[in-house]
């Protein structure tokens, strides 16, 4: 027997609403598939799988669920007419492709790719993709977006649209590289075919990003390192964050959140790049030592050599809130400790693994020992990372012609 219904799934979202999805049950198995709507429960009718007159546009948004059950409907029609053996992954395969309203659907495939970020750990994905998916909503000003509506003609005039609104190559460039990716997922998993893929035309390596990599020199660094912060207490964990990610070849601030004291011994660090998924082996040099110590000595009950995640744990929403707010009051301090050390740079976490870099070019070292430093993956990177750092090298070597 076969039943399809339109149901308020009991799986609360962050918003306090429920997805609704399309039920199917055969042979005592049931799937769920996702509509473009979630709803509240109080402006939902359970008995006839419809909204009720509590919903703003109830009667346009009960017609659309409808279609979603009548092609449901007309599947299983044309699958029973092939065999009766047809089981619940040939329908999903059927109900899946191009031709369905739903599946077809930019904003409904969009929300699916989110959630599996989510429950993958993957919360700055997850955001970075939610405030794409705000920006294409707002450009496009309906939720009834295809794949194949996204054209290079589209792309373009969403670009003319954000750079009305003040928009830089940068700013535009996010949002464009995460529809991108959405539409390879989509083109994977059999949502649009290929010959539509619109980023063979539109480029959006034509939106780097045109701001030079900032670094200190290695005279700047130490004005950090020495800082007395004695009138200025409140800035030594950002000022022990900076100075303890350049003296372990930048490390990221993803990754000193996740620093814990198994991985600390009484000469290495050993961690694993979250980024790159890179093993390295630092050896632990003097000021490192220092913060260690520094923070060793505070007895925090957590296995974290950072007060940053203070409690273990947590969800990872929890976690990317609390990297949000911390980085946040990071970055903002690492400005006052630029002024109080005389620095005419803008500081941020970022700075730490330029200054890292540069400073060892500054000094000679290598490209290739610079590169494996840095656990880039080949020489290339490497290259084109030095290329916009510092050019006090290269002001130095003028300089000998005079």
């Amino acid at each position: 027997m076969i039943n399809v219904r339109i149901v308020l799934r009991k799986k609360i979202l962050s918003s306090g609403e429920f997805p609704v999805c399309l039920r199917v049950t055969k042979d005592r198995k049931t799937k769920y598939f996702k509509t473009i709507f979630n709803s509240t429960e109080d402006e939902w009718n359970s008995a006839t799988g419809k909204f009720n007159k509590r919903n703003n546009n109830y009667l346009q948004n009960n017609r659309l669920l409808l279609k979603f059950q009548d092609r449901a409907l007309k599947i299983l029609g044309e699958l029973k007419m092939e065999s009766d053996d047809f089981t619940l992954e040939d329908f999903e395969k059927s109900y899946r492709e191009i031709s369905n309203p739903v599946q077809n659907n930019v904003f409904t495939f969009w929300n699916e790719i989110i959630e599996e970020m989510i429950q993958a750990g993957r919360m700055g994905n997850a955001r970075i993709n939610r405030e794409a998916y705000k920006s294409i909503l707002k450009f496009y000003g309906s939720k009834n977006l295809t794949f194949k509506n996204i054209t290079p003609t589209f792309l373009n005039k969403y670009e003319v649209y954000m750079r009305s609104r003040g928009g830089t190559d940068g700013g535009i460039g996010v949002p464009m590289r995460a529809l991108r990716a959405l539409y390879n997922f989509a083109i994977e998993r059999g949502q649009v075919k290929e010959e539509f893929y619109p980023f063979k035309i539109y480029k959006i390596s034509k939106l780097k990003g045109k701001g030079l990599k900032k670094a200190l020199s290695i005279e700047q660094v130490k004005k950090i390192v020495s800082l007395d912060l004695e009138k200025s207490p409140w800035l030594t964990n950002s000022r022990n964050f900076f100075v303890f990610s350049f003296y372990t070849r930048g490390m990221n601030f993803a990754d000193m959140m996740k620093l814990e004291w198994k991985q600390v011994d009484e000469e290495r660090i050993y961690y694993t790049r979250s980024k790159t998924k890179g093993t390295f082996i630092i050896k632990i040099v003097p000021p490192v030592q220092n913060i260690l110590e520094f923070y060793k000595k505070q007895k925090r009950d957590t296995k974290y050599v950072f007060p940053i995640l203070l409690h273990e744990n947590l969800t990872p929403s929890q976690v990317a809130n609390r990297k949000h707010k911390v980085l946040q009051r990071y970055n903002l301090q690492l400005k006052e400790i630029a002024e109080i050390c005389g620095i005419n740079k803008t500081l941020s976490s970022y700075v730490a693994r330029h200054s890292f870099a540069n400073c060892l070019k500054q000094k000679g070292i290598a490209t290739d020992i610079i590169s494996e430093s840095l656990g880039h993956q080949n020489l290339a990177v490497t290259q084109a990372y030095l290329k916009e750092l510092d050019s006090a090298v290269l002001d130095e070597a003028v300089e000998i012609l005079l």
